[in-house]
This record gives C-alpha cells, sequence and structure tokens, in this order.
C-alpha cells in the first residue's frame, strides 16, 4: 500500500508537467500566429515549417531596421542642411534657383515667378520693387504653393511715358536678379 500512495504522487506530477507542456506549446503556437501575423505578405492558409517561419520574420525585422536606420540618417541630414544657413536662391528641390518668365503684351506685362518655399518672399518683394523703381504699375499679383514650390504671377501696366524702354529694362533687370548677378 505504501508503494501505491508513492506511485500515485508520481503519477501526478507526470499528469501536471504534461498540461504544462501542453500548455506552453499552445501558448507558443498562439505567439507564433500572433508574430507571423505581424509579417505584411502573411497568409493564414500557407502553413509553413517553424524554422521558415522564424527566418520569414528576422528577415522582415532586419529590413525593418535597415529602413529606419535610412530614414534616421535622412532625418539628421535634413536637420543639418536645415541648421545650414542657405542663400536667397538655394532651395532643396530639382529647381536650383527661381525661374522667372516675362511676358509683355501691349503695354501689360506678366511676371511669372517660380521659387522654393523657403525664399519666396523675400525674392517677390525683391522683384515688386524692382518693378515700382521702373515706374511700372502693378495691377495684380497672385501666389500659389505648388509642392515645395511657389508660383507668383504679377500683372502690371507700364504707364505710356515709359513704355518705349520700360519693359525692356524691367525685363532685363528681373533676369540679372532672378540670375544672381545683382549685387544689393
Amino acid at each position: 500500500m505504501d508503494h501505491q500512495q508513492g506511485s500515485q504522487p508520481s503519477s501526478s506530477t507526470k499528469v501536471e508537467r504534461r498540461i504544462i507542456e501542453k500548455n506552453r506549446r499552445a501558448h507558443m503556437k498562439n505567439l507564433f500566429f500572433k508574430l507571423n501575423s505581424l509579417l505584411p505578405n502573411y497568409n493564414p492558409k500557407e502553413s509553413l515549417p517553424l524554422p521558415d517561419q522564424i527566418d520569414r520574420v528576422i528577415k522582415h525585422i532586419e529590413s525593418l531596421e535597415t529602413r529606419v536606420k535610412a530614414a534616421q540618417e535622412k532625418k539628421a541630414s535634413l536637420l543639418t542642411e536645415r541648421k545650414r544657413p542657405r542663400s536667397v536662391f538655394e532651395t532643396k528641390g530639382s529647381l536650383k534657383s527661381p525661374k522667372i518668365e516675362i511676358h509683355e503684351i501691349g503695354s501689360s506685362v506678366e511676371v511669372v515667378l517660380t521659387c522654393g518655399f523657403d525664399n519666396q518672399f523675400i525674392v517677390f518683394s525683391e522683384i515688386i520693387r524692382i518693378i515700382h523703381e521702373e515706374n511700372i504699375e502693378v495691377i495684380s499679383a497672385s501666389c500659389s504653393r505648388i509642392g515645395d514650390y511657389v508660383l507668383h504671377v504679377v500683372h502690371a501696366e507700364i504707364r505710356p511715358s515709359f513704355y518705349q524702354s520700360g519693359a525692356t529694362e524691367v525685363s532685363e533687370r528681373l533676369k540679372m536678379f532672378v540670375n544672381g548677378s545683382v549685387t544689393q
């Protein structure tokens, strides 16, 4: 009888260990399922062996780490670029300097200026100043933002007394200013 009592605790501990192990395996299976469900191309119907699932997860984590490092480097370069002093015409995009188009239609002048968002006010105010210095009256001005760039359109009217040389002179001055030839 002593022997039976001694065997009962050992069999109950075996049963307990089996239950614990069964619960542990179910828990691990659930964790692997959750982990795999986080993958971008996860298909719950596709059953892969566990080592393959783990390899996919590891590769995905490594690719995410690479993307995070690249994003951090880009952020750092943008922050240092922001702190660096810029010239009036320097912008971030492919458009390195402001672009100007001047259209003369009779006594009317239309100035179309495309510049970076960072320097739009400086360039625009200088364009208006040059137009006023040439005794040309600004009729209207409009501004539109397109991505990182700003499009300014100025409609002006040349006074009859300045009509002969006014448009040519203002065109030259505006182009020289935008091209960076004018130092003021």
